[in-house]
């Protein structure tokens, strides 16, 4: 996010820069192997989601090519190796994952709104793209966004979680920035 508000700044209105979605893909990875660690199904499909709309973005940037073709399969192979590693494993993970999870907790029920929200998101803003044909951050986005990271900044207390803390935290700031550049340059969409 720091990236993608720098760009921005510098721009004078809301920018999509490739480096924000090649950053946001390897943080997807590393944040799917987190929620994996800390058993956190909230984030386990969360990450799931969201890593396969970054590849998209770098799709739309025309700079998916230019990835060696061996790494372009592994990043697309790499998320459905994990979960099918934590699903069909010996030691069963996912089955822990599920089984320390209480569906019925309003505040994980909060978390996983937030979360869903955060990672629908994503297919919002991949429509918008599509439709333009060019990787863009509608205002929707950054409005979504900063809803979707309250509820998960509250199921984050609860935990407590330092990672999504902090990240929430910076996602925030980052956020409210971006509809505040997009309300001053006059954008559309």
């Amino acid at each position: 996010m720091i990236v993608q508000v720098i760009h921005t700044e510098r721009a004078g209105r809301v920018a999509s820069p490739t480096i924000y979605w090649q950053i946001s893909l390897l943080g997807s990875f590393l944040f799917l192997i987190y929620g994996i660690l800390r058993d956190d199904v909230v984030i386990i499909l969360g990450q799931t989601l969201s890593y396969f709309i970054y590849i998209r973005n770098i799709q739309l940037k025309n700079e998916w090519r230019k990835i060696p073709s061996l790494l372009r399969i592994l990043l697309l192979i790499l998320p459905f190796a994990i979960l099918g590693w934590i699903s069909l494993g010996i030691d069963k993970r996912l089955s822990t994952i599920i089984g320390n999870n209480d569906f019925t907790d309003p505040i994980l029920l909060i978390g996983a709104t937030g979360q869903l929200m955060h990672n629908l998101r994503f297919v919002y803003q991949w429509y918008y793209s599509e439709r333009e044909k060019v990787s863009v951050l509608p205002i929707g986005f950054w409005i979504i966004s900063a809803v979707a990271s309250v509820m998960i900044l509250i199921y984050a207390f609860d935990r407590p979680d330092p990672v999504l803390l902090v990240a929430q935290c910076l996602g925030f700031f980052a956020y409210l920035r971006n509809i505040f550049v997009y309300y001053r340059s006059g954008m559309k969409k």
